[in-house]
């Protein structure tokens, strides 16, 4: 568990029903025992190769709102050790998450790695960066080779994470990732296709 996490996810009525359902004194001595500050080589390692995550706003009207992000691996940079940013694509244009960012600038994000079963939440405060206000910004969170339209960036101030258990996890596979899984098989057959168009052509040739 890393640093705060505890003293933000375990309110009073969080700890009343660990203590109720027989959990507290362990997460108690979690609470003592453990402290990260900033993220490791393993989280930066994790959130590099990430091609999407969920977010979680807070409206006004006190429900949350959880928005799903997505691009290629990658477009949510890591800037350093306690700062998260990526470029704001212009999407349905209903701007949920940014109207309940203006008014309060907690969120929390969750990131997947379904074949690793592997799951991270992170706490941050998150600053929304105008394209025209920080073309260095820009530069850091740019992806080249993917097309996109920009409106705004967004840079997570990280408060604290921790990882979640892998249990109930779903192992699930992109495209891609299956079609590099079977690569290997795939050539296998079309040089076993190659290797028997050869062989008849080799056995008709004798035969005439």
């Amino acid at each position: 568990m890393a640093k705060n996490f505890a003293s933000i996810a375990f309110t009073k009525a969080v700890k009343e029903m660990q203590e109720k359902s027989g959990s507290r004194k362990s997460y108690a001595r979690m609470e003592q025992d453990t402290y990260v500050d900033g993220l490791t080589e393993n989280e930066v390692d994790f959130i590099s190769q990430r091609d999407s995550f969920y977010m979680a706003s807070y409206g006004a009207n006190g429900f949350p709102y959880i928005q799903h992000r997505g691009g290629p691996a990658g477009f949510l940079k890591v800037l350093d050790a306690k700062r998260l940013g990526f470029i704001d694509f212009k999407g349905n244009m209903q701007y949920i998450s940014v109207g309940n960012i203006a008014t309060n600038n907690n969120i929390a994000l969750i990131m997947v790695d379904y074949p690793a079963r592997a799951r991270l939440k992170i706490y941050a405060t998150v600053e929304i960066v105008e394209l025209k206000d920080d073309s260095t910004l820009y530069d850091q969170l740019d992806l080249k080779e993917y097309k996109f339209k920009p409106e705004r960036m967004m840079v997570f101030n990280i408060e604290a994470y921790d990882w979640n258990c892998p249990q109930h996890i779903t192992p699930r596979y992109t495209i891609a990732e299956i079609e590099n899984a079977f690569a290997p098989q795939q050539q296998q057959i079309a040089n076993l296709e190659a290797e028997i168009k050869r062989l008849k052509e080799q056995l008709k040739n004798q035969n005439v």
